[in-house]
Formats: C-alpha cells, structure tokens, sequence
C-alpha cells in the first residue's frame, strides 16, 4: 500500500500559494531544474489560463501530485478571492490536512479567516506556513499569535491548536522551523506534511467515491474527479452514478488515472483514501456519487454559499453588432453558459423576460467578470446590465448581503476612506495602527463596496490594500448615495473628431479618443454636472477658403479615460450596459434612440 498525504493549501489572495506549489514541484523533480531558470521565474507553472497569468490570480482549483521519501503526497491550489469561495469549499472535501498561508507582514485577512473557518469545520489538521519572512518590517512572531487567536475565535478543537508553525519565503525558495536560521529548501515543510498531516482513513466495503472537481480533455470530453471514500474502484469496472436529485444511472469506468506530477496516468485500481480521475462517465455533475452498482449508497452532496449578486446578460443589439465576435446570436450566448454551469458551482443562471436576455447569479463582481472576460476572449459578443445585490424577505423583514471589508492604508489616507465608507453605510468595526499603516475592518453592504476599489485605489495612490468577503443577511440600510455625475451620450454615429472633443471639454471628461467610431445612443464621457446631456462628437469643421487668426491652433485634449471590465461594472447606472465584444468595451444606453428614453422616463 503506497502511503498517502492529501493537503489543500489555502490562504488570502497573494499571500503565495501558487509560488509554494510550483516550488514543491521543482523539491519534488516534478520539473526540471532548467525551466526554472528561464520562464518560472516569472511565470508559474499552474497558472496555466491566460486571465490567471495576467492578473496574477488562481481561479480555478488544481490538483497536482509528487513523490517524497516513498510518500505520495496530493496538493490542492485553491483560489483565494471571496468570489470564488465555491471552488475552495468543494475541494476541502477531497483533503486530510491544510497548509494555512499566511502573509509575514500582513497577517490573516478576511479571506484566511474564510478559508480557514470552512477547513476547521471539516476537521482537517492544519500546518501555519508563515511566508514572506525576507519582506522589510515583517512581524512573523506577532503574525503567529495572531493566526492562534483567530483559531480559538473559530472554536478550533484542541488537536488543531496544537498546529505546527513553519516559516520562510516560497519565492526565494526555503522554509525552516526558524525563522532567524534560512535554509536552502523546503525539506523543513515537506517533512512536517508528512509528520503532521493525518493519513486518510482506509474504509473497507463497496466503493464510494463523491465526485468533487472535474477536468475536460478535448479527446475524452468530461472527466470526474474525486476522493474515493471507501472501498477500491477498479478499470472497467460497472458502477452506479447517483445523481443529486435521487436518479441511479447504470455505468462503467472506462480508463482509470491517478495524479502523477502536473499530469494524471493510467491504473488499473484506486483504493479509499487516494485522489483520482475516471474516464468514461456522462452525464454527471459536482457533487453527484460514483457507488456499487448492486448496492447504491449516495454520499452527502456538497452544499455550497448561496449567490449574493445578479446581472442581466444579454445579446448584442447595438449598431455595431456582429463586427468583431465570432459568436453573437442568443443560441451561441445561452449554450456558453449552460457549459459554464457544469463546472462553476456558485453560478446560477435564469431565463430573463425576453428571449434573448438571462438573470446570471454570481459570489460577486469579479466573480462573473471573470466569466464574461473568459466569454470575451473565446469571441462572444454580448451586453451586461448594472450588477445587482440579490434582496430576501426573511421573517417579513427586506434583508440584503452585507460583507467584511479590510482595508490597509498609510495612515494620512484614513481619513477619507473612513467618511466615503460611512456615507455608504458602513460600520467600523476596527482600527489598528501597525508602523505608519492603518488596518481598518467595516461592516457594509455589499452595495456599497461597488465602485470603491477606484475611489480607494486613486485616493492611496495606489497604496491601500483592500479585501471584502460574504458575511450575512442583514435588514435593509436604506437608500444609498449613487454616480451624481451624469453621462454625455452621443446624438449621432459616426467618427468622433478632436475639433467637437476639444470645444466640448468644459462638458466633462471622455470615454474615446479622437478617430473612434461611436453610434447615437453610446455613453462617451462623464457630465460634470448632473444629468444626462446628449452632444455632437462627430461635428467636423467646417473649412472656408479664409484663413482666420485662429485657424491653426491645435485642439490639446487630456488623454481618455479607459475603463477594466470590473470598473465599467461598477460604473454604469440602472439605465446602461456595458458592451463587451472580443476587441473592445463600450458603455451605452439601454434605449438608445433620445425620443425613446424621454418617454420611457416620463
């Protein structure tokens, strides 16, 4: 019997998890010593979709495996953003222990207390991992107290708070027991993943197994993954798929793999305890059950956190559509997202009033920005509405999502994110001041958090480190402050001139750059006052054969403010989408005609 060690590696959003993984690959022999000199140092090698890579972020769980004095050891990378919670919560399932990740400098945010919470509740046996000790004015011996205090917060049974602390940098590539004596690698992690971790727990009797993650190669088409329960599945062998909602399905395993490295191998059986991947199987979903097939036994499915946002999707309608996606049509867009659903848990999707529009439920912004960006890419073409809060009536009482929100600042900018966070409903609950930062924690509506990255962002310079996550259903606060500023929208289409931008400066500032197509009805730029105003962008001069002392003078214009996909999210108001094709992002009115939106606002 090969001897097994499951762990999951949990952790807030950049605090290293990834780099550590790819770290234990290279410890491992995983990869060869050669990539690392070139690529891996700036790119990692589990990252492997392009929106991880750019924005530096996991999103998707992954599983890898590696050989290690005899012992075969199964990491799970889990994300760390809020919004992407559901991939964290299915994938603890299939892990005995954890490798809790904690910044040397900032200590547990909002997201470890998440993460950790969920696998305390599981009962996995955590390892601290105290990474980021070669940071300037890093604090690991405080950082630790700080990580057994929010165990015993979270009710941590007495065998968990007696939790192995190990310290170290995953970049520079060591870990040690100590943090004043570096090492050169990570044998001081390994071999305390195969000291404290518990090995999983072999039950004897007809094979169980929950599928809990699951994988797709063009050539086999779906592929489950899971931890066997119990029992051994073999190749070949003829088994039952009961199905969340109680149906029992006949099937059979056609190929049989394990982890191996980045990839997964053939075998001929699997025992209780190991991770594995089976081959063949159709029709099945996430937490669906493989069992006997003469004596089904279903095990619990995953529950998993309700959505807290909506979005409308919808078709592209605009003069423009159809130019630049390859997939436009309201058949393209609803069969994109019914494929979305097989794999991402948290989302929910609702047919909307009219044919060619769905009610899309996320975790958050990023979370379905994520999707739509992934849409983008593969040439979809298509419009989203203002992202909503979802509201529940619970006991007669109007409640909404109110969330945990960190922010760490340099102290000089508190002030004004305390008061532009108050305005939006928000309670403080905490203020700490570490060296010449301010850690605040609030208590706000979700509502309110829309929009506040780019006020927080440009008020910090870009300083302030901010982190959000779901807490609970709370009474309505009331009304909250919107977007004043109203927008300039476009009286007509054509090709906008840097003549009709440069005399209508004083309007406010704009969305496009001088030569850029625009159609009657597209949001070009911010009023500086309230209300909308519609105006001329195409207007040319008009050229006379008289030459005029102000003729020549050049039309100077400030450069154009570009939008992400998150901020025109945030941005736009009830009345607006935001048009989002492969190769460009447009703001735009629902009802683009001016006649029209004076009578639907009547």
């Amino acid at each position: 019997m090969e001897k097994i060690r499951n762990i999951a590696i949990i952790a807030h959003v950049d605090h290293g998890k990834t780099t550590l993984v790819d770290k234990m690959l290279y410890t491992a022999k995983v990869v060869q010593e050669s990539r690392q000199e070139g690529v891996a140092n700036k790119e990692l090698i589990l990252d492997n979709n392009d929106l991880e890579r750019e924005r530096g972020i996991t999103i998707l769980a992954k599983n890898v495996a590696i050989n290690y004095k005899g012992y075969k050891i199964n990491i799970i990378d889990t994300p760390g953003h809020a919004d992407f919670g559901g991939e964290v919560e299915r994938v603890l399932n299939m892990a005995d222990g954890v490798l809790l990740l904690v910044d040397a400098f900032e200590g547990p945010m909002p997201q470890t207390r998440f993460v950790l919470q969920k696998a305390l509740e599981l009962n996995l046996k955590p390892i601290v991992v105290i990474n980021k000790v070669d940071k300037l004015n890093c604090r690991p011996d405080e950082v630790q107290e700080a990580v057994f205090d929010l165990m015993v917060n979270l009710d941590a049974s007495e065998d968990q708070l007696d939790f192995q602390t190990i310290y170290g940098s995953a970049k520079n590539g060591w870990m040690s027991t100590d943090y004043r004596k570096p090492t050169t690698d990570l044998t001081a992690l390994m071999d305390a993943i195969i000291e404290y971790i518990p090995e999983p727990e072999v039950l004897e009797g007809t094979p169980q197994m929950l599928i809990t993650s699951l994988d797709y190669n063009p050539y086999v088409g779906r592929i489950a993954v899971g931890r066997v329960h119990r029992g051994t599945l073999r190749d070949g062998q003829t088994v039952c798929l009961a199905k969340k909602d109680g149906t029992k399905v006949r099937t059979k395993i056609k190929e049989l793999h394990t982890f191996e490295g980045m990839g997964h191998i053939k075998t001929s059986e699997v025992k209780s305890g190991d991770i594995c991947a089976l081959i063949g199987i159709d029709g099945f979903e996430i937490g669906d059950t493989i069992c006997d097939a003469e004596n089904p036994e279903p095990l619990a499915p995953i529950a998993i956190d309700e959505p807290t946002m909506s979005m409308v999707f919808t078709i592209n309608d605009s003069p423009f559509f159809g130019q630049d996606g390859k997939y436009v049509t309201s058949r393209h867009i609803h069969d994109r997202l019914m494929k979305e659903l097989e794999k991402n848990l948290a989302l929910r999707v609702e047919p909307s009033t009219s044919d060619s529009s769905w009610t899309v439920y996320g975790r958050g912004v990023l979370h379905l920005s994520v999707l739509i960006e992934t849409m983008r890419r593969e040439g979809y073409e298509l419009q989203v509405g203002q992202p909503q809060v979802i509201i529940k009536e619970i006991d007669g009482v109007k409640c909404e999502p109110v969330e945990q929100l960190t922010v760490n600042t340099p102290e000089e900018c508190s002030g004004k994110i305390i008061e532009f966070v108050t305005v939006r409903k928000g309670e403080m609950t905490k203020m700490e001041l570490v060296n010449d930062r301010v850690q605040l924690e609030f208590t706000i509506p979700s509502r309110g958090i829309m929009g506040m990255r780019t006020y927080v962002m440009n008020v910090s310079a870009g300083e302030a480190i901010m982190a959000h996550r779901f807490l609970e259903y709370q009474p309505y606060k009331g009304e909250m402050p919107t977007r004043i500023n109203g927008s300039l929208i476009a009286m007509e289409g054509g090709t906008a001139s840097a003549y009709a931008l440069d005399k209508l400066q004083d309007r406010g500032r704009f969305f496009i750059e001088p030569q850029e197509e625009v159609y009657a009805g597209q949001v070009v730029g911010e009023n500086a006052k309230e209300g909308d105003i519609v105006i001329n962008v195409v207007k040319a001069k008009n050229l006379t054969n008289m030459r005029s002392k102000s003729a020549d003078d050049k039309a100077v214009l400030p450069p154009a403010v570009k939008f992400s996909l998150e901020e025109a999210l945030e941005y736009i108001k009830v009345d607006e989408y935001v048009e989002v094709t492969p190769h460009f992002m447009r703001i735009r009115k629902i009802i683009l005609d001016e006649l029209e939106r004076k009578r639907a606002n009547r």
